[in-house]
């Protein structure tokens, strides 16, 4: 038998390294972090112990790249949708939409999430890289005179908005959240995917202004 060539060992270890990052947002969304040990991720991934080490650094850059690899298809999927986009207005809604609805589809990975970028930092990885950059090309697309600097104001803001929207018995309302970005970079409420929660006003035309919600 020939050994195998050298593209087909990378996507071997491709998609190992799927396999990980998949199996830690499943198990921390079902047992939490600390419940979490890299023996179960590796064991749900079908992997070799030592691929973690191989790949990551520890625990936190695995979870990070997990959250980072979670958060950059997400908002891929978001932006290729059912329909393309219309306009720069409408990428940079659906990119900032499906960040924020992150908080409620993984509460607990999130909330981690959080909680580990505050206390160790940015962990730099290609997920992480991938999802800068559909940032930064929304922000581009929206029309940004400094697209990098945009980005990092707008990797900010969201970040500020997930903590008051996952912070443990006072979470903010998503729609005043989404309110406040959207009034920042004058998009329309109707753009992206408005929210429809029970008891939130929600206004089918017109910016995002905070204005506009008396009852949150």
């Amino acid at each position: 038998m020939s050994p195998r060539s050298a593209s087909v060992n990378e996507a071997m270890r491709q998609r190992s390294r799927e396999r990980l990052l998949q199996a830690t947002v499943e198990l921390v969304e079902e047992r939490g972090y600390e419940a979490t040990t890299l023996a179960d991720i590796t064991r749900r991934a079908g992997s070799a112990r030592g691929l973690v080490s191989y790949y990551f650094s520890g625990k936190r850059a695995l979870l990070q790249s997990a959250v980072h690899r979670l958060m950059s298809r997400e908002v891929a999927a978001a932006l290729e949708g059912d329909r393309p986009a219309e306009d720069g207005q409408e990428v940079l809604a659906r990119a900032i939409d499906a960040v924020l609805a992150l908080s409620r589809t993984h509460t607990t990975l999130m909330r981690t999430h959080m909680a580990s970028i505050l206390q160790e930092g940015f962990i730099q990885c290609p997920e992480q890289q991938r999802l800068a950059a559909l940032l930064r090309d929304a922000v581009d697309a929206w029309g940004a005179a400094d697209p990098e600097e945009e980005y990092r104001l707008l990797r900010a803001l969201l970040m500020g908005a997930m903590v008051a929207l996952l912070l443990p018995g006072a979470p903010m309302p998503v729609a005043r959240l989404r309110a406040e970005l959207f009034q920042r970079y004058g998009l329309k409420w109707s753009a992206g995917v408005p929210p429809d929660e029970a008891g939130t006003a929600v206004p089918a035309v017109g910016t995002g202004s905070p204005e506009q919600f008396p009852s949150v």
